[in-house]
């Protein structure tokens, strides 16, 4: 390890040698990489952090959805298939993630609702749903939930650990105004991971509605300047950006060994590793998974199962923009401004399994015309974008259901510009997903005509932004990828430290348990690292 000059107010900066076999190598800096980078380094582990794409500090940050839609956005090919209103939209760019340090904790908006114990127990609460593939996660609700608890205090979570709820915006006052008048009892402003006053040396928000755009003021919670500065600080982390992970390698043991990543100007390096851990997000890790076959794993690393891929979900999502006579001013305040929850928990009754949240959430005028896919301009299109002032908007988060033909698979006849084959994304609807869609449809058109709007518009082709699975947890080893704690099943010292270890997909934003799931798997890795188990 070599040592760098002293930054000013800060420690040392550190570097550790490419040939160093001590270190932990993360791959993705996000809300699974960069908080298990701080919560190693803060155990006394030496981490390497690499990312694919550059640091854009919060000064470089504009309140312009165009230019950092640019500066933000993983624009890399990929190819999807599938009838999913996202992959037929975008064929080329079905998902919304970012390639920058702290990947799409730069970008998300914050929502932190918890998965319910029903949600982990899917398959003994659902039965069995034709053309799923269904199966209960390895962990409970009672498992993870003090988990639950540091990691919303660690982010600062609305309505936790005496943080106040935000008020409503006018957004929010409209939607919350229909939805009781329709009988909804459970509306509220929500749990988000963004200050309503200056916490943990972040300021409050400023309620100006770039919350996607990255938050200018820090009062969202952001890896890139909470986890990974505080990482650092520690002299034991060692941030790689523009460093783009081509290849894990092993040794003869089929234990990983090193990582094989690309710079800036295309130039490789091999870092040695004790324990690799990846999070990449849902698409990036299985790819890296499947682009490091070898002779000994020639499926792909991790994957004796053949579920490296498999079981790809988002959530369920579709939305309505509702028009009224007076402004309603809905890009004012926090860009998700709260939810009804009372669809969330399960009921059969309502002819689907799983359950969704209703968002109250808006757009910028940019992602507002992208949304409504006008297929050709005309007086009804532009009469949308013109009634701007006058909107009030919803979403939808829904459970999606696992199948087996959703995947991510490598696309071998197009090649990067590493010359590595790209992710090629299926995802189809399953009977449940249009039901569900429906009903929320349905429900969602009773809440603004309740509330006054005369006319609403559905939207629902977007890329997806929540992308699970792929890496699925599993007891036995044969129905998954990794076990309870993110441990590769094949190879003891391999680690998923993303979404793509969710077994099933439940109806809540998934960032909070990624989170929660991430500082588990650290003490558990804190623990086999000290027993020389890994």
């Amino acid at each position: 390890m070599t040592r760098a000059s002293d930054f000013e107010d800060s420690v040392a900066a550190v570097t550790f040698d490419l040939d160093d076999e001590s270190v932990a190598v993360i791959i993705g800096s996000g809300a699974g990489g960069g908080t298990l980078a701080n919560e190693l380094a803060q155990k006394g582990i030496d981490v390497v952090l690499l990312e694919a794409g550059p640091r854009i500090e919060m000064d470089d940050f504009v309140n312009d959805e165009v230019e950092m839609a640019e500066k933000l956005i993983w624009s890399d090919k990929r190819k999807a298939s599938g009838n999913r209103a996202s992959v037929k939209a975008y064929p080329d760019a079905p998902a919304w993630v970012c390639k920058t340090v702290g990947g799409s904790t730069v970008h998300w908006t914050g929502t932190c609702p918890r998965i319910r114990d029903t949600e982990f127990k899917a398959r003994s609460t659902y039965g069995e749903i034709p053309g799923t593939n269904l199966m209960d996660w390895p962990i409970t609700l009672s498992d993870i939930e003090p988990y639950y608890v540091r990691a919303e205090d660690k982010l600062g979570v609305t309505g936790t650990h005496g943080i106040p709820y935000f008020p409503g915006n006018n957004n929010f006052k409209v939607f919350a105004h229909g939805a009781k008048r329709v009988g909804y009892e459970q509306v509220t402003t929500g749990h988000y991971a963004i200050n309503p006053v200056p916490r943990d040396g972040r300021n409050a928000c400023d309620q100006i509605g770039y919350c996607v755009q990255g938050c200018k003021s820090g009062a969202k919670w952001s890896t890139l300047y909470t986890e990974i500065p505080r990482a650092e600080d520690t002299g034991r982390c060692e941030v790689r950006p523009n460093s783009m992970v081509l290849e894990i390698r092993h040794n003869a043991a089929g234990r990983a060994d090193s990582v094989l990543y690309a710079d800036h100007s295309g130039n490789h390096h091999l870092q040695k590793a004790r324990i690799v851990c990846v999070a990449g997000n849902s698409i990036e890790t299985p790819r890296l998974l499947l682009n490091s076959a070898s002779n000994q794993f020639p499926d792909g690393l991790a994957n004796s199962s053949g579920e490296v891929g498999k079981n790809f979900m988002t959530h369920v999502e579709a939305g309505v923009f509702a028009t009224f006579d007076k402004p309603v001013n809905w890009y004012r305040g926090r860009q998700a401004a709260g939810a009804v929850w009372d669809e969330a928990p399960f009921n059969p009754q309502r002819g689907f399994v799983g359950g969704y949240y209703m968002l109250v959430f808006h757009m910028g005028l940019y992602g507002l015309a992208a949304a409504l896919d006008p297929k050709g301009w005309g007086a009804s299109y532009s009469s949308i974008l013109e009634n701007y002032e006058f909107m009030a908007g919803s979403s939808m988060v829904g459970e999606d259901m696992p199948t087996p033909l959703n995947y991510v698979s490598l696309e071998t006849d197009t090649l990067d510009h590493h010359g590595k084959p790209i992710p090629h994304i299926h995802q189809d609807d399953h009977a449940n997903d249009h039901t569900m869609r429906n009903h929320y449809l349905k429900q969602i058109s009773a809440v603004y005509d309740a509330a006054g709007a005369n006319s609403l518009t559905e939207w629902r082709a977007y890329p997806t932004g929540h992308n699970l699975g792929t890496c699925r947890m599993s007891e036995n080893p044969r129905d998954g990828v990794v076990n309870s704690f993110g441990q590769s099943h094949d190879i003891p010292n391999l680690f998923i430290s993303d979404g793509s270890q969710f077994t099933t997909g439940a109806a809540a934003n998934p960032t909070l348990t990624i989170i929660a799931l991430v500082i588990r798997q650290a003490e558990y890795i804190a623990d086999k690292m000290r027993s020389n188990e890994i």
